[in-house]
């Protein structure tokens, strides 16, 4: 992997300052009769950590990231906090991928991944070097100049994840990205999302509503919920890393968080 994306962060550096914090959340939306989304919201995700919001459909996960990510006001009273800063509306060092990528249809995936910066008006060079290294960590130089109609859902959503490093987030928004995808093209990029992590270590929030792909990728996992969605369990995920799906699904530790939180959230 290129030195250009972001070289690792010590650990000891990551525990010691919160890549995000969240105080006392709440998310009220329309008039009487009012729908209360979120309500009494707190956590804190230290620098480096991959964290896992995990809950019911409905429970308000993607109304969270949201917030976090400045998109949608919290209700008066509570406080967000990213990368050292009051959180109140979009911010640099903060990077989105939806379930849905955005691409535009009639640019080829390289011109995809590099708009972003380009409308940020970076120095060309300091673009281009950017490019081959995100096209290098998401294995795409072989397709660069295809289309996004020409390639499979799953290399859609790895360019889609190129759009965000591009810009070299700090934090990295996860809204259920690989959600859309069949099963098998899911797990595969499960395994590519730990390993692009793993490599440039950045923070990172992702929404899921798979207990397993929580379990896998994630160092804690933060579970909601139902609507009026607030955390009732955080639970921190003590298995060895680097994992693969081979050794780490093998191992006892892994089926018994399997079970821990389908008990958490009523799975029988």
């Amino acid at each position: 992997m290129s030195a250009d994306i972001a070289p690792p962060v010590p650990a000891q550096e990551a525990a010691a300052e919160a890549g995000v914090r969240v105080v006392n959340v709440a998310k009220t939306f329309g008039s009487p009769p009012a729908v209360r989304a979120l309500e009494h919201v707190n956590f804190e995700i230290a620098r480096g950590e991959l964290v896992a919001l995990l809950g019911p459909s409905g429970c308000g996960k993607s109304t969270l990231l949201r917030i976090v990510a400045g998109l949608v006001q919290a209700d008066p009273g509570g406080a967000i906090e990213v990368l050292g800063r009051q959180q109140t509306e979009p911010s640099p060092g903060v990077s989105v991928v939806f379930q849905t990528h955005n691409m535009l249809p009639w640019l080829t995936v390289e011109a995809n991944i590099r708009l972003a910066a380009e409308i940020q008006k970076l120095d060309r060079a300091e673009i281009d070097s950017r490019v081959e290294s995100v096209l290098s960590v998401l294995r795409l130089e072989n397709f660069r100049k295809s289309y996004p109609h020409q390639l499979s859902g799953g290399m859609r959503q790895r360019a889609a994840l190129g759009q965000a490093l591009i810009l070299r987030p700090q934090l990295l928004l996860l809204d259920e990205p690989f959600g859309a995808l069949d099963a098998l093209t899911r797990d595969q990029l499960n395994v590519e999302l730990l390993r692009i992590w793993q490599e440039i270590r950045k923070t990172v929030l992702l929404v899921t509503h798979s207990i397993a792909e929580a379990v896998f990728l994630a160092d804690r996992v933060l579970v909601m919920s139902d609507r009026p969605g607030r955390i009732i369990e955080d639970i921190r995920i003590d298995l060895p890393r680097p994992r693969d799906p081979r050794t780490t699904k093998a191992l006892p530790e892994f089926s018994r968080y399997i079970i821990q939180l389908n008990r958490i959230m009523g799975v029988d």
